[in-house]
């Protein structure tokens, strides 16, 4: 018998990731509702309001009302606040409910929000997301952890999402995202600070033709150089709170987190720096990592923080 989609989902965290979900749930003639903090404060209630209304999602005003009734439950708040997130709603949920926390948090993180789960009626499963949310949306690659991973991921595929089971064990897939965003996020890190050196050295075509040398199918000399920046010019701040959840998970398995908490400050600096010099945004194909290179070697205009 083919796997049912889901009819009613609930989304918790309405920022990028789910505003992406929910209109592609929506768009699919799911039900969708979502809850974020952000509806609270009235200076950014209507905003988000509007949001809702663009994407055909029910904009709910508290979490309990959020999760009532609905089949799927997806986190996809900040990595700080998905544990206090997961401890209030293990209790608010009903038989059959599953919660799926999509965030970048360590093991140990999900390990936690699982045994909030154990006198809750409904049920836990975690989620690795394994690329950038925003060119695959909804069918970005997740990896499941969970005693109902395995029961979830057909479910999953007949909503129209990518997921794939990898053990009944909460943390394992944490754990894959976490020690592959050392790699990925530091290697973000790497090419910025490198080519903002060469940069200032006028070195930059020179370092960019050995390494195209060295490692000729990546793209050093076409787009690889944008792109990596580019993730940390525009979610530099998440980014860098997500390579702290990836030291954690280092620290947790006995080893000194030299490279990925390098990494997060890193990228807390690039954005430190585009919000004191008053830079506009850049993205997508229009980005330029030498523009940003060298809007950051001008001196700071008279008044802006040194």
């Amino acid at each position: 018998m083919a796997a049912q989609s889901f009819r009613r989902i609930a989304i918790i965290g309405f920022g990028e990731v789910g505003g992406i979900f929910g209109r592609d749930l929506a768009d699919r003639g799911i039900d969708v509702a979502a809850f974020d903090i952000l509806l609270h404060p009235p200076a950014s209630r209507e905003a988000m309001l509007a949001k809702a209304r663009t994407c055909g999602v029910h904009a709910r005003g508290s979490l309990s009302e959020c999760l009532a009734g609905r089949e799927l439950i997806i986190s996809a708040v900040t990595a700080s606040s998905a544990a206090e997130v997961a401890e209030e709603s293990a209790p608010l949920l009903a038989s059959g409910q599953i919660y799926l926390d999509i965030n970048s948090v360590s093991p140990e993180t999900k390990s936690r929000m699982a045994e909030a789960f154990e006198c809750s009626q409904g049920h836990f499963v975690e989620a690795a997301v394994m690329a950038a949310v925003s060119p695959q949306r909804l069918k970005v690659p997740m990896l499941l952890g969970g005693r109902y991973a395995a029961e979830l991921a057909p479910r999953l595929a007949a909503t129209g999402m990518n997921s794939k089971a990898v053990s009944e064990r909460v943390g394992i897939a944490s754990a894959t995202k976490m020690c592959r965003s050392v790699i990925i996020k530091g290697l973000e890190a790497l090419v910025l600070e490198s080519m903002l050196a060469a940069r200032r050295y006028g070195a930059e075509d020179a370092v960019l033709a050995s390494l195209a040398a060295t490692y000729p199918d990546m793209g050093w000399q076409k787009g690889l150089p944008d792109y990596l920046i580019s993730r940390v010019a525009e979610h530099g701040r998440r980014r860098a709170a997500e390579m702290r959840e990836a030291a954690q998970a280092v620290s947790d398995a006995g080893l000194e987190p030299h490279m990925a908490r390098a990494t997060a400050a890193r990228q807390d600096w690039l954005v430190d720096e585009i919000a004191a010099r008053h830079l506009p945004r850049q993205s997508g194909e229009h980005f330029s990592w030498r523009h940003l290179a060298d809007a950051i070697c001008e001196p700071k205009k008279s008044g802006q923080s040194r």
